[in-house]
Order: C-alpha cells, then sequence, then structure tokens
C-alpha cells in the first residue's frame, strides 16, 4: 500500500542529486543541438483537448490525461483541456500558428515533461521526459542526415559507452514487400510481425505470418532472407529488382555517405529488417540501442507529410527523439556534478557570524556556489562533517585566531591541505582555484 506521502502513481519525486544528473544530461543535450543550429521551442504543459484527440490512433487516445472544465463549468464533467501527450502535435500547431514568422527551414529542439494516463510499471511513468529535434521544411536526405549526426552527438557527448543506430527506409521496406510478392492488403500486418524478429524465435513469426493470411512458403522465404547472416547481400540484390527497393536504397546509401566523416565506423548500420511500426513515415527511418537494452533507446526518420494530418500545413519533415529516460540509468556515475556547495562557511562564534557571512557573499561573487553554516552547534568537527555532506570542496574557517590575524582558514575538502588567506585577497583566491 502507498503511504501518504508517496508521490501520485506513476509519478517521481527527484533530489538534488537525480536532478543535477539530468540537468547536466540536458544541458549537454542543449549544447549539442545548439551547435547544430537547432533552436529551442517551448509550449504549454497542455493543450485544448480537441487538439490532441484524433492525432495518435484509438488507442493512444485513450491515454491522454483530460482536464475537467473548471469554475462554473465544473459539474459538467467534461473535458475542454489535456496535459500534452508528447511534443510532435505541439509542433505541427506551432507551424500552422506561426508560419511565417518561422524561418525555413524550421530547425527546432524540445525538452519537456509528457503525461501518459498508461497503466505505471517498471520504467513505465505516467510524467516523463521527452527530447525531441526536427527539421521542418526541406526535402533535402541533408536534413536527416544533420539529424543523425546530432543524435549520435547528443549520446556520445552524453557519456553512453555504447549504442548503434540502425538505419533502413520506408521506401526499402516497401521494396521489399514488392520482391517477395506479398499483397498490398497485407503489407502492414506483414511489417508488424517482421518487428518481432528481435524478440521471437523466427518459426514463430513465420507462424504468425501465416495467420495473416501469408502463404507458408512466402513467410518462410521471407523470414529465412532476413534471418541469414548475408542477409543485407541478399536483400540489396532482391530490392533492385524493384523500383521502390532501388529508390529506398539510394536514400540509406546516401546518408551513410553523408555521415562517414562524422560517426564513427560501426556506430550506424543498415538494416533491412527494422521497422519503424508508425506508419507516418514516408522516407529513412532509425532507432538507436545499446547493449543489454530491451527495445530502443531513442528513434527517428522522415515524415513528410505529418504536419497535415496534425492538423499543420502539408511540409516535409524529419527529426530524431532521443530516450532521455532511457539512456539516464546507462551513463557513468561521474557524468554529472553532484556537489550542492563549492564552498562551506564555518560560524565559530555569534559575534563572527556577519564576517562569515561576507565571505559566502565573496564566495558567490567569484562564481562558486556557497553557504553558511546553519547549524546551532559551534564545534569544528560538527561544521566540518556538514561540509563533507554538501560536498563542499572547501571549507572556510574563521574563529577567533583568524579574525586576529586578519586571515581565513581555506581547508581544501579533498586533501585536508589548509592555507590562511588574507581576508582582502579571499574572493580572488577563490576565483583562481576554481
Amino acid at each position: 500500500m502507498p503511504s501518504a506521502f508517496d508521490p501520485p502513481s506513476g509519478t517521481r519525486d527527484f533530489l538534488a542529486a537525480d536532478v543535477e544528473r539530468r540537468e547536466h544530461v540536458f544541458g549537454v543535450l542543449r549544447s549539442v543541438f545548439a551547435r547544430y543550429g537547432f533552436e529551442p521551442l517551448q509550449t504549454p504543459a497542455f493543450e485544448r483537448v480537441d487538439v490532441l484527440l484524433g492525432k495518435y490512433g484509438e488507442e493512444s487516445d485513450k491515454l491522454v490525461f483530460k482536464i475537467l472544465r473548471r469554475g462554473e463549468h465544473e459539474a459538467s464533467g467534461e473535458a475542454d483541456l489535456a496535459l500534452r501527450y508528447d511534443m510532435t502535435v505541439p509542433l505541427a500547431r506551432v507551424v500552422a500558428a506561426y508560419g511565417s514568422q518561422l524561418p525555413t527551414p524550421f530547425k527546432r529542439y524540445a525538452i519537456g515533461s509528457v503525461w501518459r494516463a498508461d497503466r505505471p510499471g517498471k520504467d513505465r511513468y505516467r510524467e516523463f521526459t521527452q527530447c525531441d529535434l526536427d527539421t521542418i521544411g526541406s526535402e533535402s536526405l541533408l536534413a536527416d542526415a544533420e539529424a543523425l549526426c546530432a543524435q549520435h552527438d547528443a549520446y556520445a557527448e552524453a557519456g553512453l559507452p555504447e549504442f548503434t543506430i540502425l538505419l533502413n527506409s520506408r521506401r526499402v521496406l516497401a521494396g521489399l514487400l514488392t520482391a517477395f510478392g506479398v499483397p498490398p492488403d497485407l503489407g502492414p500486418g506483414v511489417l508488424i510481425s517482421l518487428d518481432k524478429l528481435d524478440r521471437l524465435a523466427p518459426g514463430e513469426v513465420v507462424a504468425e505470418l501465416a495467420e495473416r493470411g501469408l502463404a507458408a512458403e512466402q513467410a518462410g522465404e521471407l523470414v529465412t532472407t532476413l534471418t541469414a547472416e548475408d542477409a543485407t547481400d541478399r536483400l540489396r540484390v532482391a530490392l533492385t529488382k524493384t523500383d521502390e527497393g532501388t529508390a529506398g536504397l539510394d536514400q540509406v546509401d546516401t546518408l551513410l555517405s553523408l555521415v562517414s566523416g562524422q560517426i564513427p565506423p560501426g556506430r550506424i548500420a543498415f538494416t533491412p529488417r527494422m521497422v519503424r511500426g508508425l506508419s507516418y513515415y514516408t522516407g529513412p527511418i532509425w532507432e538507436v540501442v545499446a547493449p543489454g537494452i530491451a527495445g530502443s533507446i531513442g528513434s527517428g526518420g522522415r515524415y513528410d507529410h505529418l504536419m497535415a494530418q496534425l492538423g499543420g500545413p502539408d511540409v516535409p519533415g524529419t527529426g530524431s527523439s532521443i530516450g532521455v529516460e532511457r539512456i539516464l540509468p546507462l551513463l557513468p556515475s561521474g557524468a554529472a556534478p553532484v556537489r550542492r556547495l563549492d564552498v562551506a562557511v564555518t560560524v565559530m562564534r555569534a559575534d563572527l557570524a556577519a564576517q562569515s557571512f561576507a565571505f559566502a557573499a565573496a564566495a558567490r561573487s567569484a562564481g562558486l556556489r556557497a553557504s553558511v553554516y546553519l547549524g546551532s552547534s559551534g564545534k569544528l568537527g560538527r561544521q566540518l562533517k556538514w561540509a563533507s555532506d554538501s560536498g563542499a570542496r572547501w571549507c572556510l574557517i574563521y574563529g577567533a585566531q583568524e579574525s586576529e590575524s586578519n586571515v581565513v582558514t581555506v581547508r581544501d575538502m579533498s586533501s585536508g591541505e589548509q592555507a590562511s588567506v588574507p581576508v582582502a585577497e579571499l574572493a580572488s583566491y577563490l576565483a583562481d582555484r576554481r
């Protein structure tokens, strides 16, 4: 049974160390995106309910957190607003609302909370952070390549030790279905089944394909080809026999060539059996995977008509989504600073408190985080323990002896070494050692 002090089911409290760790990673991502020319976009935490519903499909619509009418309309039990479900529908609304004011192409990133009325479980939350970057208004594969490189650099600079980008194209998948004689009406279901090859045994996928109506011989040949050691070479040969397959291969090879100078060898691979389940993708698609992690930790692709489907103008788009909640546990523990203070200042006597307070201000003027001891004990040992618990780099000790000599004892909390610094020189002493 949850206690009265637990956060609502599916949400989390983040204490200082967690907040700093998360903000450090978000800061790295923002820095990477800015270097690529993406600009930040913030939208409200809630949207009009009619803007959200009908954009995600019937099942996903059930997961939209609705906000009931307020005030005199509260008794109606109706909802006119809903919490933000993702970052894409708000993007479409912004493109529709501010199109003439936006640059072309419009390159934006968004990092913020989204909400899903889902059943909470392990690593499944009702409130979590999403991170997207998108380019709206460009048909060029250079935009896809840029999104891929920015996503790669974000993971690498955040400190993710190992990951691989799996690259494919919806046009490759269309060519695959044609090359193996899959009837058009069975195509979407066949792709859904093929997407399970990483989770199910080949025989199970063959059986599922047969249940969907695909001939047993076709199903067996398709799965055998996709799971062979030389699957990529076999599929390249098959795909060149179809116009869509050839066009898809051209997209993939062009992207691999464009990113080859920025993404290290082995970090990105053409993966013909990779299927992004979202039907709105129209060209290149990709997923990011990491060893030992089920599913993807990021994804992306080209969606040339999605903005129109979501109520915006019919403009081309491409983008990436970074699974920040999934990668945070994978990052090295030292990837973010955890100290709350740089400088801890003792208060040895009540009559010296004003001077101690001034020392903290001097440290802050040097750009450091500083605080005075707020406890009631004047014992040095207890104050040093407080400084250590705060993760402080230095502790400033100012007692009767220091007051008489007009100096401050600066204690390095890592080495234990101490230096006597004239009061007038304290700010510059600390600034020089930042």
